[in-house]
């Protein structure tokens, strides 16, 4: 069983990871780690800071209502009701939450539409359970709001077995795992899917052309 600590200075090694990505700059992004499963208690980082520059002391531990138990001082982000609703609909280990600029660009064109489907790409294998690039990962997308209830009751109808992730329009990523390593995995390669897909769409339009 992993200490406390180990799960401090990982989530830290990872906040950094995602940092130096330009994934989550200035104060965006957030994470948890689930560290107890009854009761519930999730280790995060503090809102309104750097996560680039957050150290394994400054990480919070939030029980299932989004309280603070543990923390010098820090406040829970306002988001902290979307992790919980992920960890307990598809009994994650970790949520990880991304402001990269392919995610979020994506997610606002795509948002009427209600998802954006990835596939044809060879990095499609990276997520759990897909083994051939023949496959179409459907990523969902809902609207952006401020009430966290209602995001939260927005997103839950899109969480099962076989969703790894899925997309806040102008906002962002949410990715997740059954542990932090497979969560962030999931984050990198559906960045890299995002990214990707945005790039081609670009090229089809400068050139007219698809490989259909």
């Amino acid at each position: 069983m992993r200490s406390d600590q180990e799960e401090r200075d990982d989530l830290v090694k990872t906040m950094q990871f995602l940092h130096s990505r330009g994934w989550c700059d200035g104060t965006g992004g957030n994470f948890s780690v689930r560290l107890a499963h009854d009761p519930l208690h999730l280790l995060m980082a503090p809102s309104g800071v750097d996560k680039g520059n957050v150290n394994a002391e400054d990480l919070i531990v939030v029980d299932a209502d989004g309280a603070v138990l543990e923390g010098n001082g820090g406040r829970a982000s306002a988001e902290t009701e979307l992790h919980l609703c992920i960890m307990c609909s598809v009994a994650a280990g970790a949520v990880l939450h991304t402001h990269s600029v392919a995610a979020t660009v994506l997610s606002r064109v795509h948002r009427r539409d209600g998802c954006i489907q990835l596939e044809g790409w060879e990095m499609l294998k990276g997520l759990n359970g897909i083994q051939s690039h023949e496959t179409t990962l459907v990523l969902p997308v809902v609207a952006n709001n401020q009430d966290m209830q209602q995001l939260s009751n927005a997103v839950r109808p899109h969480l099962n077995g076989t969703t790894r992730g899925i997309l806040v329009a102008g906002h962002g990523l949410y990715a997740w795992g059954d542990n932090l390593e497979q969560a962030r995995r999931h984050v990198e390669i559906i960045e890299f899917l995002l990214s990707a897909h945005l790039q081609y769409q670009q090229l089809c339009t400068m050139t007219n052309k698809t490989d259909s």
